[in-house]
Parts: structure tokens; sequence; C-alpha cells
């Protein structure tokens, strides 16, 4: 598929607007809308729910940027400036994940809503615009994947696109579309799975399996991109997916753990309860 698109609908002198900033304004407003209506589900006031999706949009954005800028420390360190250009593109979802969660976390305790369910709400609403947000990385070409032969692969013509010069021309893998569909997949698993008991009596559980998921199959997904390697022959976000599986995994075993507590809690006094009855029974 060839695409010669050009990455600015318009120009109005010297600002214009690219798809991809109307692409991920929807993406913003799709996962709000999901997950807005996922947390009233779950009883999470909407006043509450706005505040902390406020800054966890804030800090995601902060987080995705600082997250790119670090991956391509030569572009930034010759144009600083250029680090604060969101609208053109270049925002890691890692650093946006790990961003948001943050300051949506601190939100959410400074106003004693429940973390675990304010959290499973909001990991659909993430999924959503994590998969429209990779709509727009295809106009714009900041998510080109390696050279393939395949049938399906991309070829970018248009030399303002964010794909390298070098590679203009060049067929290669669609990662966008590959993680799309990854996340609409993981998306409608996390929906089936929301209910069930397993998962509806331990808050915080869907957004463990969230995490642990998308960690691994973007790991896998990597290999089909071209990204700087970092440490033993692993891009940024294979690393980062390391480090966020191993979170995941930390998150199952501390809800698991409190249940667990909880319910010899409720054993303890209720056998408590039973010694007194019985001796009750034994004055009388």
């Amino acid at each position: 598929m060839t695409i010669d698109m050009d990455p600015y609908i318009f120009h109005v002198g010297h600002i214009g607007l690219r798809w991809y900033g109307l692409l991920f304004a929807t993406a913003v407003v799709g996962g709000f809308w999901l997950a807005a209506r996922e947390t009233r589900r779950l009883g999470i006031p909407r006043q509450k729910f706005e505040s902390i999706a406020a800054w966890g949009l804030v800090g995601g954005i902060v987080g995705a940027r600082l997250f790119h800028v670090v991956d391509n420390p030569g572009v930034y360190l010759e144009h600083p400036w250029q680090a604060l250009a969101v609208w053109e593109g270049g925002l890691a979802v890692y650093g946006g994940l790990v961003g948001g969660a943050l300051t949506g976390a601190f939100r959410a305790w400074r106003q004693g809503v429940p973390l675990g369910r304010t959290a499973d709400g909001a990991a659909l609403g993430m999924l959503l615009g994590q998969a429209v947000g990779r709509l727009a990385c295809i106009p714009n070409g900041d998510a080109y994947g390696s050279p393939t032969d395949l049938p399906w692969a991309f070829t970018y013509l248009n030399p303002a696109s964010m794909v390298p010069p070098d590679l203009l021309g060049a067929p290669l893998h669609p990662y966008p579309v590959y993680e799309l569909v990854f996340d609409l997949a993981l998306l409608a698993a996390l929906i089936l799975l929301r209910k069930r008991a397993s998962f509806a009596d331990r808050p915080g559980l869907l957004f463990a399996t969230y995490v642990i998921a998308y960690s691994t199959g973007r790991f896998a997904l990597s290999y089909f991109r071209m990204e700087n390697v970092w440490l033993w022959g692993l891009q940024e976000a294979q690393i980062a997916s390391l480090l966020g599986a191993a979170a995941g995994v930390v998150m199952v075993v501390a809800i698991r753990g409190r249940q667990q507590a909880g319910a010899t809690q409720i054993v303890t006094m209720s056998n408590s309860k039973t010694v007194e009855e019985r001796a009750s029974d034994a004055l009388r």
C-alpha cells in the first residue's frame, strides 16, 4: 500500500493542522467516553472521574513526549524547542501510560476514590485511545515498521512524513495496523472478562491483566519496528514491556494477597464469634 498523502490537512500561514493532531484528539475523546461509561458503572462519581482524567491526560502527554525525546536525543539536542511540538507527532505509548497512570493515581488518592476500580474502568478507555491513536501514526509515519516484502507493506513517498529519507519508497511493515488490531482484540477480551466474578470481586485485577497482556504483545510486536536499541539487543519499548509485565505480576500478587488476608480476617472473626456464643450458652 502506497502512502503519499500530506501529513497536513491544511495550512494557514505558518500554522497547519496535521492528521495526527485530529486523530489524536479523536483518540482522547473516544477513550474518555469509554472510561467515563465504565467508571460510572463501577460507582465512581462523574465529577471526580473527570478530574482524574484531566490529570491523567496531562501526565500522559508529558510522559509520552519525554519518552520519545529520550529515545531520540540527537534530533532534540540540535532543535530543543522541537521537543514541545507534540502536535507534530512523536508520542511514546509507554511514556503516556506511565505518566498518565502515576498522575491519575495521585489524583484518585487525593480525592479518596477507590484506586482499583478506577484503574479497571480507565483500562478500557486507555486501550480504545491507544487503538485510535495508532490510526494517527499512519499518515504521520512516526511508527514505521522494518523493511519487508510482504504484500500488505506500507510504502511512504511523502518527504513531509516522519519516515527517515533513506526509507522513503521502501516497503515497510505496517506496524500501526498490527498494534491497532492487537489493541482492539485485547479490548474485546477485557470487556468480556470485566463482569466475571474473578475480576469483579478483585478491584484492580482487570487493570493488572491489561498491563501484563499489553506489555507481552508490545514486546513481540516491537520486532517489526525500527527503533534505537538500548540494552541486550532490545529496543526501548521492549525494555519498558519487561518492566511493565513485571509490575503487572506484582499487582496481581498484591491483589490476591489482599483478598486472602481479607478472607482470613473474616474467618477469624467468625470463629471468635462462635467461641463467644458457646461461652454464652454455657453460662445459661
